[in-house]
């Protein structure tokens, strides 16, 4: 039998009293602060499990082991399944004590914290989750939608004019929410769709696009009529930020951004500021989303207009064949089997 596969006893009785006791004196500081303590366990338990796999070659059969005897002297614990034990070792592999002790890290519940192991690898990226799920109020369930999407690629990415048109304080955090590209995975509309169908798609599943939108938009209405001096024009969509204090208006394109959508963003949110901005709010903001883009032709684009106004990408894979590919999808078909028939 392999060394891995005994269970010692050298160490292994030392062991589980020092677990027991650091586990009892946790259970008394909880009432303190549950989560961040609970945090510290587990990482204590990994440490220890760790150090001792290192040391001696403890393998799996310890681990069983020691799970066994931990849900058997706190039976009214949960945790302490062998597989929860496995991402207490790795969580004291990916973090210092001090790291642990963090607000982000600290304040963010146990199956985040093991959704961040799992789906990520670099520990900047990890933090700079843990930081967004911790301000944002991120179920498991979105958090692992915001990492799968990229989002920690995405934001800040957009072509925008804002270091030039916003003060400092409102550049920043307006680069911050805008993202680029932004996901429409919730979608599944024609590859030859207009630009109205994907706005009644959205609409359709206004949910799923605020939070792609992210935390602070508030949606006003689509299809936002301006009444000027007797015309009328009509912008896509115009939404509220709550953080940003100001009105956004959303304008979707279907094809590549050209420059004269810029000239047509920046009339409407100088009608949107003539019209609905009141003394307390922030000057509107535009954003231009467009299946692809020129960088620097929105670069020029956007140089000389006075309004801030960012330029990003959307993007929605799950797209339905046209008629056209459905015609051939089918003569395709009808040949294949005519041609295992002849055969």
């Amino acid at each position: 039998m392999s060394k891995k596969n005994l269970v010692p006893d050298d160490g292994y009785r030392d062991l589980l009293e020092d677990l027991k006791n650091q586990i009892r004196l946790s259970q008394l500081q909880a009432a303190i602060s549950v989560n961040q303590e609970m945090l510290l366990l587990y990482w204590y338990i990994g440490r220890e499990i760790l150090a001792r796999q290192r040391e001696q070659g403890w393998g799996s059969k310890v681990l069983e082991r020691l799970s066994q005897d931990l849900k058997r002297e706190f039976p009214d614990m949960k945790g302490f399944s062998l597989s929860n034990l496995k991402y207490m070792r790795a969580f004291a592999e990916a973090w210092t004590e001090i790291q642990i002790s963090q607000r982000a890290l600290a304040n963010l519940p146990w199956r985040q914290n093991v959704a961040l192991l799992e789906k990520l690898k670099d520990p900047n990226e990890r933090l700079w989750y843990a930081e967004k799920a911790v301000e944002n109020g991120w179920s498991r369930t979105i958090l692992v939608a915001q990492i799968e999407t990229g989002l920690y690629r995405r934001e800040g990415g957009a072509v925008t004019n804002f270091e030039r048109t916003l003060p400092p304080s409102q550049s920043e955090l307006a680069s911050q929410v805008v993202k680029d590209p932004y996901s429409f995975d919730f979608l599944t509309i024609a590859q030859d769709a207009k630009a109205q169908d994907l706005k009644r798609a959205l609409v359709a599943h206004m949910r799923d696009f605020l939070l792609e939108l992210g935390v602070g938009f508030s949606f006003v209405r689509q299809n936002y009529r301006l009444d000027i001096e007797g015309e009328e024009f009509q912008a896509d969509m115009l939404f509220y930020h709550l953080r940003l204090r100001c009105f956004i208006v959303i304008q979707l394109e279907m094809g590549s951004f050209r420059p004269e959508q810029s000239g047509l963003m920046n009339f409407y949110i100088a009608a949107v500021d003539r019209q609905e901005r009141q003394s307390d709010d922030q000057p509107t903001i535009g954003i231009i989303l467009c299946k692809t883009k020129n960088r620097t032709i929105a670069e020029y684009a956007l140089n000389n207009l006075r309004n801030p106004i960012a330029v990003a990408e959307h993007r929605f894979p799950n797209l339905l064949p046209t008629p056209e590919e459905l015609e051939q999808e089918l003569e395709n078909a009808v040949q294949e089997l005519e041609g295992e028939q002849e055969s």
